[in-house]
């Protein structure tokens, strides 16, 4: 018999909703399965061996994250299946930096009250993120806590472990004037500056969801829930072909604060603004918020979603492999010696 608690219901907790948004997920779940997984959910922990095989010095590096205000607009588009994509992401795309492979994630749904139908959706989200990192999802926790969210809001965190050979793990001081940088598109706003974003289109009181002409016809709600974008398999075949120096996610802070955290000092990053591919999404927050260029490369990640530096006698195979495996990737600027302050100069 499953447990049930009248008293602990009448205060606004149904354990049962909690089992049957467990059933809902299980589908989800079992798409992200790989070889280290022992056992399934329901326990009091994820169990996962890793295959050490060819990895001489093991180190697991891991990365948490959550998706941030972002969930303002799946609340507001009432849409909860790619938010879970975007929590993955922003953990995943972290340690890949590292030169680490992710093996497994863990979710954390806090809820006002469980909805089982859109809890499954969160979790469906998370999966997919799953099976695009290559992780396994391999358990979580979904509390629900009413009277401290809404009944109809929910926050979302995360976690992933993954693994690295310390001797191959990507390492900024490796990173010299010369190198090229190259970029690797985003998908538009990915899960930073949101704050910055709702207010500058106002989305509790504005049509988020009308056709918008400057977005070719897609709402300005649907293209900023657009997911984040994973870069872990064509990462990964980079750095199995091509010696890779340094790598950053551009997450919050922009360029301005992602890039220099993957070059040693005394360097500096030349970016010829010419060659940034920005989608029309950027080009509207600059305009309807009047957001100075400075801020808005301080803020968001302006098209580019993840930059590598490698050696310039590279950057064509590295383009070549990064395009073979589903990234238009283009070179962005150059690594230089640094003149001054700045580690990212715009031109």
């Amino acid at each position: 018999m499953k447990s049930f608690s009248e008293s602990y219901a009448a205060a606004g907790v149904d354990i049962t909703a909690g089992y049957r948004a467990v059933e809902l997920m299980k589908e989800h779940i079992a798409r992200t399965t790989t070889a280290g997984v022992i056992g399934g959910i329901g326990g009091f922990g994820g169990l996962f061996a890793p295959d050490l095989t060819g990895i001489a010095k093991p180190v697991l590096v891991s990365g948490t994250d959550g998706v941030g205000t972002k969930l303002r607009l799946a609340f507001l588009m009432d849409r909860h299946d790619t938010v879970g994509i975007d929590c993955v992401a922003m953990c995943a795309n972290d340690v890949l930096c590292c030169g680490a492979r992710p093996l497994f994630f863990l979710d954390y749904i806090a809820c006002g009250k469980n909805d089982p139908a859109r809890i499954a959706a969160i979790v469906a989200g998370v999966a997919e993120g799953c099976v695009q990192a290559g992780a396994a999802l391999i358990g979580g926790e979904t509390a629900e806590m009413p009277g401290f969210y809404p009944e109809d809001e929910y926050d979302l965190a995360g976690f992933v472990v993954g693994i690295a050979d310390r001797d191959k793990m990507i390492d900024p001081a490796s990173v010299k004037a010369g190198d090229a940088v190259i970029a690797l598109p985003s998908s538009g706003v990915h899960s930073n500056g949101f704050s910055l974003v709702r207010k500058v289109f106002d989305v509790e009181n504005a049509d988020i969801k009308s056709p918008c002409e400057a977005l070719g016809g897609a709402s300005v709600g649907e293209t900023l829930l657009t997911p984040t974008k994973i870069y872990v398999k064509p990462m990964l075949a980079l750095m199995d072909a091509v010696p890779v120096h340094g790598v950053s996610h551009i997450t919050g802070g922009g360029f301005f604060e992602n890039i220099p955290r993957s070059i040693p000092d005394g360097l500096a990053v030349r970016i010829e603004k010419s060659a940034v591919r920005t989608p029309p999404i950027f080009g509207l927050i600059a305009k309807t918020g009047s957001i100075p260029e400075r801020d808005m490369f301080n803020t968001f990640n302006m098209g580019v979603g993840m930059t590598v530096a490698v050696a310039p006698e590279q950057a064509q195979t590295a383009l070549d492999i990064l395009r073979a495996n589903g990234e238009d990737a283009y070179v962005l600027g150059a690594v230089v010696p640094a003149d001054g302050e700045d580690k990212v100069i715009l031109c």
